[in-house]
């Protein structure tokens, strides 16, 4: 597998997102000063709270599917490769994580059954789209730990998914649970959420590099990222951390993720988060404490170690 240079592109779009000029001018931005080589697109699936069995995407708060075919058009265009995950949220602000219900059914209780029949719809509906505009990778979805356990349901997924895509299939557990999936056998290539603390990283790539060797599979980190907060770098994962800007701190937890994990050659690539379809004005970036790398010193580091990277 080529080595993946990417970025997750302005993910949750609403409808009309990426009928844009400034989504496209973004994405040409992205290309420019990072060198990226692969995006992911995430189509957003809605259901109310983590026990409703109903998964919406063709409200107002998902792109359509004519513009998100247009957007993957461009981007492999420009030269870029695309992985699709269709990535399911709940309207109540409940982390998907938490989505669960009952292992065995009770009556008038939702259900797992129903749950993964409206889950399999939404990921096929765009595993369709992926095999129709020759995205290189479908990636079936990501963090959903607390239904990881349920084996049977999943390895039916990915056989779904192999009946309308053709291309390489993987799926985004989150961290710290890679070691926690059975079921990584039945797809291409394993990916995971990389947000580690920044004195953690050379522990966790030895505890991940173990499962890489059981299931004998590539590896990528389809999220990695760092808020450019104060104290960020020990919780990379806490999005509502509060404190003030630290564009150095962000920069230093990416220098210290990328000289830890390129010496490893199972590691094959990062698709970081994220890179917002609209920017803000560049003058406007030493005051962002958010994920954005835009303008910042952490974009620098990006960029400085993909163009490093020759892996294939």
């Amino acid at each position: 597998m080529e080595f993946i240079k990417g970025f997750t592109f302005a993910p949750f779009a609403r409808k009309g997102s990426y009928l844009k000029k400034k989504t496209y001018e973004s994405l040409d931005n992205l290309k420019e000063r990072v060198g990226i080589n692969f995006i992911i697109l995430v189509p957003n699936g809605l259901q109310d709270t983590p026990q409703s069995e109903e998964i919406c995407y063709i409200s107002n708060s998902t792109v359509s599917d004519e513009e998100l075919e247009d957007i993957i058009n461009y981007a492999k265009d420009i030269g870029l490769r695309i992985a699709i995950k269709p990535t399911v949220n709940c309207k109540n602000g409940t982390w998907r994580a938490y989505i669960n219900f009952f292992d065995e059914d009770v009556h008038c209780e939702p259900k797992w059954s129903k749950w993964f029949a409206s889950y399999t719809d939404f990921q096929i509906h765009y595993a369709t789209i992926a095999q129709k505009t020759g995205c290189e990778m479908f990636i079936a979805g990501c963090e959903m730990v607390m239904s990881e356990r349920r084996e049977n349901e999943w390895r039916k997924l990915i056989s779904d998914i192999r009946n309308v895509y053709k291309g390489i299939v993987s799926y985004n557990t989150d961290k710290y649970q890679e070691h926690n999936v059975k079921w990584w056998d039945c797809i291409d290539v394993i990916s995971s959420s990389g947000y580690y603390p920044i004195s953690d990283w050379e522990k966790e790539l030895n505890r991940i590099e173990k499962v890489v060797k059981k299931y004998n599979k590539p590896f990528f980190f389809a999220e990695a990222g760092c808020m450019s907060t104060k104290g960020s770098s020990e919780v990379p994962n806490d999005w509502s951390l509060e404190g003030n800007i630290d564009l150095n701190e962000q920069a230093e937890w990416y220098k210290t993720m990328f000289e830890s994990s390129i010496k490893r050659e199972w590691v094959s690539g990062f698709a970081m988060w994220d890179w917002a379809g609209s920017q803000y004005l560049l003058s406007r970036a030493k005051n962002d404490k958010g994920y954005d790398v835009y303008g910042k010193p952490a974009e620098k580091i990006i960029k400085k170690y993909y163009d490093m990277v020759v892996k294939e």
